[in-house]
């Protein structure tokens, strides 16, 4: 299915989760559980807690439908920092201790039924997996595991202006990868 159908479906779907349809909810389920998922697992390294949050996520896609707002970004971005935001705030807390990222978080991901979901996802883990490993480093705390540059100079014992300069660095060929592969933004 084209990128921008697939947008156009996800916003029917959510337009009528707003108007109580619980099968627009399971149909959207269906199509963005995988990625949810795998984005929990990956922050908070633990499957329960992932499916737990999973589901919390989508009870809030139940009671937040309404709000959603097709003319500022699509569904599957709406849900995914949803997602991520939820993740961290459980990370943060006292049921949830935190673990220091490490060089083999692609293989990590491979191994754990990640489901692709996207025409870009294989190109954005690539893109991920040709980074150095100290500019991968940085973008994985600071995304993941919800870093500022400070805290993770601390973590790492990098001076904050390097981590920084990282950062820069592997946005800026993050940007140059996916922009040359024709990746919506």
């Amino acid at each position: 299915m084209d990128p921008v159908e697939t947008g156009d479906a996800d916003a029917a779907l959510v337009a009528a989760i707003a108007r109580g349809d619980r099968a627009a909810l399971a149909a959207l389920y269906d199509r963005h559980a995988g990625l949810l998922l795998a984005l929990a697992l990956r922050i908070l390294r633990d499957r329960r807690e992932a499916e737990d949050l999973l589901h919390d996520v989508f009870l809030e896609v139940w009671r937040a439908a309404g709000d959603f707002d097709p003319d500022r970004g699509r569904v599957r971005t709406w849900l995914a920092v949803r997602m991520r935001s939820r993740a961290l705030d459980r990370q943060k807390s006292a049921r949830i201790s935190r673990n220091v990222g490490d060089d083999a978080v692609i293989e990590r991901m491979a191994a754990d039924d990640v489901v692709e979901t996207g025409p870009d996802h294989g190109r954005v883990r690539a893109a991920l997996a040709a980074l150095p490993a100290e500019q991968r480093q940085v973008i994985e705390l600071a995304y993941f595991d919800g870093l500022s540059c400070s805290e993770i100079g601390e973590r790492t014992g990098t001076p904050v202006g390097t981590v920084k300069s990282r950062m820069a660095a592997a946005m800026g060929k993050l940007r140059g990868a996916l922009d040359a592969g024709g990746a919506r933004s």
